[in-house]
């Protein structure tokens, strides 16, 4: 069915897009800000179309590569702690303190220690990306599985349910909207870890692009790399969100039967 409201939207966030756009070259121009402190978009643009061979076939492989490698190990990850904490409270009282607190602690305060401890290859980065992706997944699945309503496990249980069905049937459904809502967070901020590690040290990877056009004060090759880096955690937000709508069609049914809308 044709969506106008969704219509309007995407309409109105590519207007406003194009006016910051056109501001911020006009701008740039007006007050004469030199290049290597804020380039204009045009010559962002230019730079993109310059560097694409290294950066589309040298790089990004390798930043994608790393941040899909990071959220698969956060999803295993916190779905295997959620259910621990689910089935023993004793797990659940010993370990969210430090899943908490290892929010508290900068992640680029860790990072130095952690490339030191893996290594300035792949796996330190996947790990830097598994510490920023980790918390807001496991937190959210962890909630989605513990907070189900306890009338509808009763109903299975008089109907003869067993645990596993009653997992299966009703914990899981009600698990999966929290888990997307976790995991989208996850994907948008998983290019940030990524990055970091890459910055750090490294051959290849978009934050070694970033740095090293910076130490050449090449602020539109620097820009180029943060736009394709802001791209690619919207496709990856987009990709979640499409997976979502194809795994989990009945909740946005039920939420828009109640909201009213066709």
């Amino acid at each position: 069915m044709f969506n106008l409201k969704k219509l309007l939207t995407t309409r109105t966030s590519i207007i406003a897009l194009i006016f910051f756009l056109v501001i911020w070259e006009i701008s740039v121009k007006i007050f004469k800000i030199l290049p290597f402190i804020l380039p204009p978009p045009s010559k962002i643009l230019l730079a993109t179309w310059s560097f694409r061979k290294v950066l589309f076939l040298t790089h990004l492989p390798v930043t994608v590569l790393e941040i899909l490698l990071g959220l698969l190990l956060s999803i295993i990850l916190s779905v295997l702690l959620a259910l621990l904490m689910l089935k023993s409270s004793v797990v659940e009282k010993s370990l969210y303190p430090f899943l908490v607190a290892s929010q508290t602690i900068p992640i680029i305060v860790l990072s130095p220690v952690i490339i030191m401890w893996f290594g300035y290859g792949l796996l330190g980065k996947v790990v830097i990306t598994v510490l920023i992706t980790f918390f807001p997944i496991i937190v959210n699945t962890f909630e989605g599985v513990k907070n189900v309503d306890s009338q509808y496990i009763n109903l299975l249980k008089t109907m003869g349910a067993s645990s596993s069905q009653i997992f299966w049937k009703v914990r899981v459904p009600a698990a999966l909207p929290a888990f997307f809502t976790g995991l989208k967070v996850g994907a948008s901020v998983s290019v940030i870890g990524a990055v970091i590690g890459e910055w750090l040290g490294g051959n290849a990877g978009l934050g070694v692009f970033s740095r090293r056009m910076s130490s050449n004060m090449q602020a539109d090759a620097v820009f180029a790399a943060v736009l394709i880096l802001a791209l690619l955690g919207i496709s990856l937000f987009g990709m979640v969100k499409k997976l979502e709508a194809i795994c989990i069609p009945w909740y946005f049914k039920i939420n828009n039967d109640r909201s009213g809308r066709p």
